[in-house]
């Protein structure tokens, strides 16, 4: 498509829906880790205290790669354009993590762990090598997707947010289809291959659970890198300076800007705005985090009192975390409601007080949460199930959740793209 062609062709909403539907695909694969893999490392042989430091690579690998890849994509200078190389290439790593972590119990099996081994280490090693890929995987994709929602939005305040909100709303379906799938205990029976003598029926529904990742993540990607028109660097930069000379020097001199030397700038550059949206969106995490590590590890111990490592508790702590998997598909119903209306909710409202909003309710929810423990804790259980005042408050507080968490997907990365953009920083 020719320079031309593409600026008389309107740049409608329509366009960023399709751009954004990437992050359905990838929030597939983010709803099965979190709903499933923090019981699948403990049947690894993890023990429970150690669980977090493997979920560590996310925060380690969104803190390195996005701002490198940002970066880079700023300057790349494919005909395919800035940021749909990286989104297809992040898109194929996360194919090839998602192998290496549902197939790991076998890989380690392969390689000699005994099949009734309490640690199976070689299975251990599989599964980190390729979370970790699987996370380097998705911050290479979500961060140049973002950018492409920002840089055809052309620093339009409501289109961003409007890009913003269908990129939140796409978070919200690939979360309740990957809930969906989490909570439904039968895949193996749909996939017998699956079901292998070093992976049990817990393990061949979490593999099959991510082939049909791997299936809609590959629709999602090409639905969203073939339907969003991207104009390469030079030739965004041959429109603004009006000659093509003049845009290859530019282009040259953007990208002698070495990494470091721009993020130093970037720093130099940013205002009290954005600072205060940087930490804010902090401290949000700093709650979130445990929340989304943890949430149905903890409907399967401390709701169902469940214990994945002991015969007698393993079966409540996987009908707790179906159970969790069930609140947190709910949470999405809420979070794409949300997400779907956050435009005309900023709109009348303000963003700066619907994020305030969202902060308080998202307090008091965690809150709740410490008081449910406590209340399960001190109450004696029929038949070895929680109470239903007990589990409905528990489903309760995971749905109302999905409100601010869909403010934290949206508003913080249409405010720093809009004042981005206002003092001429890259994406």
């Amino acid at each position: 498509m020719v320079l031309e062609d593409y600026q008389r062709r309107p740049k409608s909403d329509f366009e960023l829906l399709l751009t954004a539907s990437v992050a359905c695909g990838v929030q597939f694969g983010w709803a099965l880790q979190l709903s499933l893999l923090t019981p699948y490392v403990q049947d690894l042989g993890v023990p429970h205290v150690f669980v977090s430091l493997v979920w560590l690579c996310g925060p380690l690998s969104g803190l390195i790669v996005q701002p490198l890849v940002g970066h880079v994509s700023d300057r790349t200078t494919s005909k395919l354009g800035r940021r749909r190389p990286f989104i297809i290439g992040g898109t194929i790593a996360i194919a090839l993590s998602v192998f290496l972590v549902s197939f790991s119990a076998d890989i380690g099996g392969w390689l000699g762990d005994q099949v009734n081994a309490h640690r199976k280490s070689k299975a251990i090693g599989a599964f980190i090598t390729g979370f970790w890929l699987l996370d380097v995987g998705n911050n290479v994709t979500q961060g140049p997707c973002r950018a492409l929602l920002a840089d055809l939005a052309d620093k339009d305040e409501r289109r961003t947010r409007v890009g913003n909100g269908f990129f939140s709303l796409f978070m919200a379906v690939g979360n309740v289809l990957g809930y969906a799938t989490g909570t439904y205990g039968k895949w193996y029976k749909l996939f017998p291959f699956t079901r292998t003598k070093y992976c049990n029926i817990d393990c061949a529904n979490l593999k099959s659970a991510f082939l049909i990742h791997i299936v809609i993540l590959a629709c999602t990607t090409y639905l969203s890198v073939s339907r969003s028109h991207e104009i390469p660097l030079e030739r965004q930069q041959e429109r603004l300076l009006g000659g093509e000379e003049e845009a290859s020097h530019q282009v040259a001199g953007i990208n002698q800007t070495s990494f470091s030397k721009e993020f130093a700038n970037t720093l130099k550059l940013m205002n009290n705005p954005i600072w205060i949206i940087f930490l804010v969106t902090a401290l949000s995490w700093f709650g979130w985090f445990p929340f989304i590590l943890y949430d149905t590890d903890w409907m399967g111990r401390e709701v169902f009192k469940g214990n994945p490592n002991t015969e007698d508790g393993s079966g409540i702590y996987a009908a707790g975390v179906r159970a969790g998997s069930f609140g947190l598909m709910l949470n999405s119903i809420v979070l794409g409601f949300f997400s779907w209306n956050m435009d005309a909710i900023c709109t009348k409202l303000g963003s700066g007080l619907v994020w305030g909003i969202s902060s308080i309710i998202m307090a008091a929810s965690f809150g709740s949460m410490v008081l449910i423990s406590f209340w399960a804790e001190n109450i004696e259980y029929t038949n070895g199930h929680p109470s239903t005042g007990i589990f409905v408050a528990s489903l309760i507080v995971f749905a109302v959740l999905g409100a601010p968490l869909a403010v934290t997907f949206s508003v913080p990365y249409a405010l720093v793209s809009i004042r981005s953009e206002e003092i001429g920083i890259g994406q």
